[in-house]
């Protein structure tokens, strides 16, 4: 059994947001996905989506977008991304996809979730440091990463390995460990984090590789030439 990633599909079944106005390369980009999708994911795999996963701005709005997810194999484990303003409460989330019989999809907040021998844990982050806001949001950002690591090792184990999801880069200018995310993963031995957000020509900022013993991979779709990325 695998564990795949991909981020940012920014469907809009429901609704008129076209993803081609943002280049040529957007073009069909959900079919793009479904062909590697069935080339690659078996019903027993694990896919992990960190963020923007619809446009609609209602969860009511969202149903063509899960039956397109759905339809797809594989366990789905979604994270909230900024342009998710569909995304309310899990207890909402989760009854509207029993509803609606959308299986195989659960949601990561302020929680976590076994697959084998990880962990998967996540929280959506936040990379501007402009006012005190911002800094009050990468606070809450971080004790949000830290809630999902504890409750990780508290439930499962702290022998198995760490996968973090985000959806913002876990990257940000402040020498200030309360709010660095990346301080915090090493102290939890992180081995991965995977994140999404950076489009067109903010693919220059993406960082990824071995950094400080983690492994950073950058999975927003059309970074990935919307292709699923392979994890483990």
């Amino acid at each position: 059994m695998s564990i795949y990633a991909i981020a940012d599909l920014h469907l809009s079944f429901g609704t008129n947001k076209p993803m081609d106005v943002f280049g040529d390369n957007w073009e069909e980009h959900t079919e793009k996905i479904k062909d590697d999708w069935l080339s690659k994911v078996k019903e027993d795999d694990l896919v992990l989506l960190p963020g923007d996963f619809s446009w609609a701005m209602y969860l009511k709005d969202t149903g063509l977008d899960f039956e397109y997810l759905c339809s797809l194999p594989g366990r789905k484990l979604m994270l909230k991304g900024n342009h998710d303003y569909w995304w309310t409460t899990i207890t909402s989330m989760k009854k509207y996809l029993q509803e609606n019989n959308f299986e195989n999809i659960d949601f990561l907040h302020n929680n976590s979730f076994e697959y084998e021998d990880y962990i998967i844990c996540g929280t959506r982050g936040w990379t501007n440091i402009d006012t005190e806001e911002d800094r009050k949001v990468l606070r809450r950002e971080r004790l949000r990463l830290q809630l999902s690591l504890e409750d990780g090792i508290k439930k499962y184990s702290r022998d198995k390995k760490i996968i973090v999801c985000m959806h913002y880069p876990p990257f940000n200018q402040i020498q200030d460990e309360e709010m660095d995310f990346i301080s915090l993963m090493k102290q939890y031995n992180v081995e991965k984090c995977i994140y999404g957000h950076l489009h067109g020509p903010s693919h220059r900022e993406a960082r990824e590789g071995i950094i400080d013993g983690i492994e950073f991979k950058l999975v927003s779709c059309d970074y990935t030439g919307f292709k699923l990325i392979k994890l483990t």
